[in-house]
C-alpha cells in the first residue's frame, strides 16, 4: 500500500480558503485520484484511460461525470427509493464546466476513452465543490498515464458591493456579490492563457447597482480576467508541488488516429480546392450544405480508384475535404475580411422580433437573426409553483427558470427526442443565467417565472437568441423587468499571426473557428458571459477587444428589440393569473386557515380563488 503524499497550499487575498489535494489513500486502482478538500468540501477526482483506442471513433470520447451524494451534506435522498439516481441539474453543469477547458489539452487524434469522475464526499454548505473538483480533474490526469498537455488552473471570482473581485468566494459572498465569474487557464511561459470563461450576475445584481456598486461592463470584466491570472497561477503551482511528489510517470503513447493521408489530403487540394472555396461563398446554409454534399460526392468518386488499396480511403477522402474546407473559411476571413455568408467580421446578419404569437401563451416572443430562429414561452404561477432544488447546494427553490428545447428538425436533420441532453441543460442555464438579474423579486412581484425556448431554426448562436427571444416574451407578459437584455456570439480565428473576431457567428464559423464566446447583458452592464477555446488559450487582451466588439453589436440587438416592444406590458394578459398579495399577523395564521384548513377551505370554495399562506404571513390570493 503506498503512503499519501498530500500539497496544501494558500491563495492571494483569500484567507481561510486554503485548497489540499491528496493522492495514495483512495481510489489506488484508478489511473490517477485525487482527493481535493477547501474547507470541509471534499472531492474525489479519479481519471481513468483505455489501453487501446475506440474501434471506429473519429473524435475523442471523454467522459465527464459528477455524482452528488446527498450523505455529504448530511441528508438523505428526497426520491421514493432514498437513492442518488440521474444526475441533477447543477451536476451536469458541473460536468460541462470541468470537460470544457480539459478537452483542448489532449493529443490530436487521441481516441482512447476517458473517463473522469467527481465524487463528491463532503459538502459543507460554504464551499462549492465545482472549482475544486475542476482543479482536482487537472491534478488527476497529470499523475496519471494519460496524455495529457496539463496542469490546468481555475478560480471562481465574486464582484463584491465594494467593487472589488473577490477569489473562491462562498455561497454567502457569492449570494451577497453582483457579479461571479469561473476563470480556467494554463501557463503560456511568462502569461496565463484563458481556455474557459462562465460568469453571470446574481440574484442581487440590480439592488447593488442601484445602491452604487461599480457595474460590471466590459472594462471590469477585462480586468476580472486579467485579475483571475493571479490565482489560475498559483492553482497550477499548487497542482505541480504534487506532480513534482508523485515523481514521473510512466505516460501511455497510443496509437494517433490519423484522419487522412497527407498524400489523400494534397490530392484533394490538387484536384477540389477551388470548387470547395466557391462552396464556402454560398450564404443559404440548406443550398450551401446540399452543394458541399454534391461536390463530396464527386471528389470521392474522383480520387477513390486512386487510393483504392486503402479501405479507408472514402472516409480518408472525406476528412480531408472538410480540413480544406476549413482552411478555405479561415484564410478567406483573415486575409479578405469576408465570411461564408458575405459580411465582414463586425456585422449582424438580419434581425426579426415579434411578440403575442401564440393567443393562449401567458407571454410568448418570435426572435429570429438570419437562419437562426427561437420561440420562446413566459408561464406565470403562484409561489407553490417554484422549482424545487435537491441537491447539494443551499439552494432550495428557484422561482425563475428557463428550459431549453433543441429538436432535429430545427437543423433538418432526423433524430430520437428522449427529453433534454446535457448541451439543452447547459444552452438553458447560460439563458436563465443571463436574464436572471434584472427580474424582480417575490417582494416586488409575487409570481413564478418559467420561459421556454423551442429552436425553430438554428445556424449559430441559438442559445442567444433564446436570451433574446426571453426578454421578447416576459415583456409580452407584463412581468416588469428592470432592463431588456440581449447577447450574442462571438467567434475567433487565429490564423498567419492575426487574431480576427466575428460577430454573430455561423454555425459552420463555430465549427471551423478556434473560439466560441456569448455575451449578454443590458445597456449598461454584463448579464453573463461564456467562452469556450478549441486552441491552448488566448491572450486577455484579445478577449477584451472581443468584449467591446460584442458591446456594439448587443447595442444594435436591442434597439431592433425596442422598435418591436420597448418595456413591459402594463399587466399581465387576460391567460395569466391575476395575484394579490398582502400580510397578515404571524399571530392569525391560525385564524385564517382554521381547524384542518378550514376556513381556507371555504373561503376557496366560495370564491374559486386559490390562497397561499407563507408561515412569515404573506399571504397569496389567484384569481
Amino acid at each position: 500500500m503506498a503512503d499519501a503524499i498530500s500539497v496544501t497550499g494558500a491563495f492571494t487575498r483569500a484567507e481561510g480558503k486554503d485548497a489540499t489535494f491528496e493522492t495514495g489513500l483512495l481510489a489506488p486502482l484508478a489511473g490517477g485520484a485525487v482527493t481535493a478538500r477547501m474547507g470541509d468540501t471534499v472531492v474525489l477526482v479519479t481519471a481513468t484511460g483505455a489501453k487501446s483506442p475506440r474501434e471506429g471513433a473519429d473524435f475523442f470520447p471523454l467522459t465527464v461525470d459528477v455524482e452528488e451524494r446527498m450523505y455529504a451534506a448530511g441528508r438523505i435522498p428526497g426520491s421514493f427509493f432514498r437513492r442518488e439516481a440521474r444526475a441533477g441539474e447543477q451536476a451536469i453543469l458541473t460536468c460541462r464546466l470541468i470537460d470544457r477547458p480539459l478537452r483542448p489539452s489532449f493529443p490530436d487524434g487521441f481516441r482512447n476513452e476517458v473517463h473522469v469522475v467527481a465524487t463528491v464526499l463532503g459538502a459543507d454548505q460554504s464551499h462549492p465543490y465545482d472549482i475544486i473538483a475542476l482543479n482536482a480533474a487537472s491534478l488527476a490526469l497529470c499523475i496519471s498515464p494519460i496524455p495529457f498537455d496539463g496542469p490546468i488552473g481555475a478560480v471562481r471570482l465574486a464582484w463584491s458591493s465594494s467593487g472589488e473581485w473577490v477569489p473562491f468566494p462562498t455561497y454567502e459572498e457569492g449570494e451577497s456579490s453582483a457579479f461571479e465569474m469561473v476563470v480556467a487557464g494554463r501557463l503560456a511561459d511568462d502569461d496565463v492563457a484563458v481556455m474557459m470563461v462562465e460568469a453571470g450576475g446574481t440574484s442581487t445584481t440590480w439592488e447593488l447597482y442601484s445602491d452604487g456598486t461599480p457595474k460590471v461592463d466590459e472594462d471590469v470584466l477585462a480586468g476580472g480576467l486579467e485579475a483571475a491570472k493571479t490565482w489560475i497561477r498559483e492553482m497550477i503551482e499548487l497542482q505541480q508541488q504534487m506532480i513534482d511528489a508523485v515523481g514521473a510517470v510512466d505516460k501511455m503513447v497510443p496509437p494517433l488516429a490519423l484522419d487522412h493521408s497527407d498524400e489523400i489530403l494534397a490530392a484533394v487540394r490538387e484536384s477540389a480546392a477551388d470548387r470547395i472555396a466557391a462552396t464556402q461563398q454560398i450564404a443559404d446554409k440548406t443550398e450551401r450544405q446540399e452543394a458541399e454534399a454534391a461536390l463530396s460526392g464527386q471528389v470521392i468518386a474522383e480520387l477513390e480508384a486512386r487510393f483504392g488499396d486503402d479501405p479507408a480511403a472514402a472516409k480518408q477522402i472525406s476528412s480531408a475535404i472538410r480540413a480544406v474546407t476549413k482552411q478555405a473559411v479561415r484564410s478567406r476571413i483573415v486575409a479578405e475580411g469576408i465570411r461564408i455568408d458575405g459580411r465582414s467580421p463586425n456585422q449582424l446578419r438580419p434581425l426579426m422580433c415579434r411578440v403575442g404569437v401564440i393567443p393562449t401563451a401567458h407571454g410568448s416572443g418570435l426572435f429570429q437573426r438570419g437562419e437562426t430562429q427561437v420561440l420562446n414561452f413566459t408561464t406565470l404561477g403562484i409561489g407553490r409553483s417554484d422549482m424545487l432544488i435537491d441537491d447539494l447546494s443551499p439552494t432550495e427553490k428557484k422561482r425563475y427558470f428557463h428550459h431549453y428545447n433543441f429538436p432535429p428538425f430545427c437543423t433538418g436533420e432526423t433524430g430520437f427526442m428522449r427529453g433534454p441532453k446535457r448541451r439543452e441543460i447547459g444552452h438553458g442555464a447560460l439563458a436563465e443565467r443571463a436574464v436572471f438579474p434584472v427580474v424582480p423579486g417575490f417582494e416586488d412581484w409575487p409570481y413564478t417565472v418559467r420561459t421556454v425556448s423551442e429552436v425553430m431554426a438554428s445556424n449559430g448562436s441559438s442559445s442567444m437568441a433564446s436570451v433574446c427571444g426571453s426578454t421578447l416574451s416576459l415583456m409580452d407578459a407584463g412581468v416588469p423587468i428592470k432592463a431588456p437584455v440581449a447577447g450574442v456570439a462571438m467567434g475567433l480565428v487565429h490564423a498567419d499571426g492575426a487574431w480576427v473576431t466575428l460577430t454573430d457567428i455561423l454555425g459552420a464559423e463555430d465549427a471551423f473557428g478556434d473560439m466560441d464566446f456569448k455575451v449578454a447583458g443590458t445597456t449598461d452592464f454584463i448579464t453573463a458571459l461564456q467562452l469556450d477555446t478549441k486552441i491552448a488559450g488566448i491572450p486577455a487582451s484579445v478577449l477584451a477587444d472581443a468584449l467591446r466588439q460584442a458591446h456594439s453589436a448587443r447595442l444594435d440587438i436591442l434597439d431592433v428589440m425596442a422598435e418591436t416592444i420597448i418595456e413591459p406590458r402594463p399587466d399581465v394578459r387576460d391567460t395569466a393569473p391575476k395575484i394579490s398579495s398582502f400580510e397578515i399577523p404571524v399571530e392569525k395564521i391560525g385564524e385564517v386557515i382554521g381547524p384542518k384548513g378550514k376556513v381556507i377551505n371555504a373561503i376557496q370554495s366560495e370564491t374559486g380563488a386559490d390562497i397561499s399562506v407563507d408561515d412569515d404571513g404573506a399571504v397569496g390570493i389567484v384569481a
